[in-house]
C-alpha cells in the first residue's frame, strides 16, 4: 500500500511538471502576458502619435494657419504691412558688454 502511494505521488509530480515549467506552463503563459501588455500600451503610444501627425498633416494640407506659424517661428518671416519688434534682454546686454 505505502508503496502505490509512493508510485501515485511521484506520477502527480510528474504530470504536473510540464503545467509549471513546460512549454505551455503558467510562467510561460504568464510571460507572454506581460510582453502582450507591454506591446498594447506600445501601441496606443504610437497610435495616438500618428492621430496626432495625421491632424497635423491634414492642417498643413488644407488650412493656412499652420503654415503661417511655421512661416513666422522658423524663418522669421512677418506679414506685409506689419512692423517687426525685438525686445532686448538688458542683462544679457550688460553681461556682453562686460566680456569685451
Amino acid at each position: 500500500m505505502r508503496l502505490i502511494t509512493i508510485v501515485l505521488a511521484v506520477l502527480l509530480i510528474l504530470i504536473q511538471y510540464p503545467l509549471w515549467f513546460g512549454k505551455g506552463g503558467w510562467r510561460r503563459v504568464w510571460n507572454l502576458d506581460q510582453q502582450v501588455t507591454s506591446t498594447k500600451q506600445k501601441n496606443d503610444e504610437i497610435k495616438a502619435r500618428n492621430v496626432k501627425l495625421e491632424s497635423e498633416v491634414r492642417d498643413l494640407k488644407e488650412g493656412t494657419d499652420a503654415i503661417e506659424e511655421r512661416a513666422r517661428y522658423e524663418m522669421g518671416m512677418i506679414k506685409q504691412g506689419e512692423t517687426f519688434v525685438q525686445i532686448l534682454d538688458p542683462a544679457k546686454k550688460t553681461s556682453a558688454t562686460s566680456e569685451k
